[in-house]
């Protein structure tokens, strides 16, 4: 049975060279690889981790590795991403471990990063497990906690009005938070 895979190669090219273009907005490249990852259907996962592979090998290839700035920027949270990987199809799971030998052969990221990613593979990492969403009491009275600093704040300052603008899209019978902006009218 073979089927097609979610992402083309010609998709993947595309995305390589557009975040290679981009390499003075490399923190955002980084960033939206990882939210799409976070936030993708499961089939979408390992395509994502090939998005990454992708760019670190060509950053590295045409910049060399003391000037790639996207693999040292994916370390950062590569723990966190790959809580999100293992979320994926459980067949695809192995495809997550050959990607993670393959870095490991060809030096991409230090054995110390790539240890615990194959540990994690194992299921014998010490690694927290990801939220799902924040759909407790706890988060929403974190987030509720910190809008009040914000308010404070603003008031201490004399401002008068201030509306605070809460994202939140219906999910399961809860309400997921996704952000929140601040909007300030001075006097």
């Amino acid at each position: 049975m073979d089927m097609k895979p979610p992402i083309s190669r010609a998709k993947m090219i595309l995305i390589t060279k557009a975040a290679i273009k981009a390499i003075k907005l490399y923190k955002h490249v980084v960033q939206i690889v990882e939210k799409f990852i976070k936030k993708c259907k499961p089939e979408y996962k390992v395509p994502g981790l090939y998005v990454i592979d992708s760019i670190v090998r060509q950053s590295r290839h045409q910049f060399g590795t003391d000037k790639d700035v996207f693999g040292p920027r994916f370390s950062k949270n590569i723990t966190a991403t790959f809580q999100y990987l293992y979320l994926c199809p459980s067949e695809d799971k192995s495809k997550i471990v050959r990607v993670l030998n393959l870095w490991q052969k060809n030096g991409v990221f230090k054995i110390e990063i790539i240890q615990p990613l194959l540990d994690m593979a194992a299921g014998t990492s010490n690694a927290a497990p990801v939220a799902e969403n924040v759909t407790n009491n706890e988060g929403m009275i974190a987030c509720i906690f910190e809008l009040r600093k914000w308010y404070n704040f603003f008031v201490h300052l004399g401002i008068w009005s201030l509306f605070i603008v809460m994202e939140f899209f219906h999910k399961k019978e809860t309400f997921e938070f996704i952000s929140w902006k601040i909007m300030v009218f001075f006097p």
